[in-house]
């Protein structure tokens, strides 16, 4: 028992600092303490099944490799967190890249075929098609709160694309529609975020209760 302590407390730390994550981050993700981290980290105690299936998640690794002291693929695993946030942040990069290229395409083919002037309003309709992967992107890998951001983006350029396409610049005050829309998402951000901060409590206190009983 105190082997597999001492493997899996150097395996948790190894992946951790390859992200790079603190104890405090990798707590959060788990809805646990940085304490239970730390004593993980330094072999007093182990996570439960559930929980090491978490953390190999995390890090995109199985969870026989946290049970196993010698790794023969050990200098590639190690890199497998940092190539995982990487592909994550590529693929959303490249869907917002193609969003542009459609556009593109799309200002080709009609400038062939038509004299309509305001055939650039395609990009601009790409802001608010964007933001949405965005919004998608992040709720699936990245954090939450970042939503707040992409969804004032979204809002925002959704009312510029309208303001842009109605061709009036005396329609300006389409802009202070975005005005109670930005106060929601702020008392939403709040909202939820207090909900969150009180879910996360209770699961992390019915967490260290079940790690001190062992």
């Amino acid at each position: 028992m105190e082997d597999y302590k001492r493997i899996i407390a150097n395996n948790i730390t190894e992946l951790r600092k390859a992200v790079p994550l603190t104890q405090a981050e990798l707590a959060e993700r788990l809805n646990y303490s940085d304490k239970a981290v730390s004593k993980w980290e330094r072999g007093e105690s182990i996570p439960d099944v559930i929980v090491l299936k978490q953390i190999a998640d995390i890090f995109g690794v199985s969870v026989d490799y946290l049970l196993e002291e010698v790794h023969p693929l050990k200098a590639t695993m190690q890199n497998v967190p940092r190539q995982l946030k990487q592909n994550r942040l590529l693929i959303t990069g490249v869907s917002c890249v193609l969003v542009f290229l459609i556009a593109t395409l799309v200002f080709v083919i009609l400038a062939s075929v038509t004299e309509l002037s305001r055939l650039w309003l395609a990009y601009v309709y790409c802001v608010p098609v964007c933001s949405i992967l965005l919004i998608v992107f992040n709720s699936v890998w990245g954090k939450a709160k970042l939503n707040f951001f992409f969804i004032s983006l979204l809002v925002w350029s959704i009312l510029a694309s309208i303001y842009l396409s109605i061709g009036s610049y005396e329609q300006w005050l389409i802009f202070t529609i975005g005005i109670p829309a930005q106060v929601i998402i702020i008392m939403w951000s709040g909202i939820k975020a207090r909900f969150f901060v009180k879910r996360n409590k209770k699961k992390k206190e019915k967490n260290e209760k079940k790690e001190a009983s062992h």
